[in-house]
């Protein structure tokens, strides 16, 4: 199962995707740390299936995404919001950042 959670801003829609195992946990490599324990609340939205959070997500009116574990990753790539070398790793995490500037 995955988190999802949608906050609705000026500059459109914030989706955060997290896998549910992940939540409660943080990973560190380098300078780069996904605190995933401290920002919990952040990622702790509604407990979907991959095909459900795949049906949440809208790129029409999408400003940001914040996604993290291999599952929750999976589902953006294949809505083609993002590509698989936008994909970052920590610990062997994957995650993705992304921002729409229009």
């Amino acid at each position: 199962m995955l988190y999802f959670k949608k906050y609705e801003t000026e500059s459109g829609d914030l989706i955060a995707i997290c896998d549910e195992e992940l939540v409660g946990k943080s990973f560190k490599e380098g300078k780069i740390k996904l605190d995933l324990d401290t920002y919990s609340s952040f990622y702790k939205g509604e407990l979907v299936k991959e095909e459900e959070a795949e049906a949440l997500i809208s790129g029409d009116d999408l400003y940001s995404a914040n996604v993290v574990g291999i599952r929750s990753v999976n589902v953006v790539l294949k809505k083609g919001i993002a590509k698989k070398e936008d994909v970052k790793k920590v610990e062997g995490i994957p995650f993705l950042q992304i921002f729409t500037l229009e």
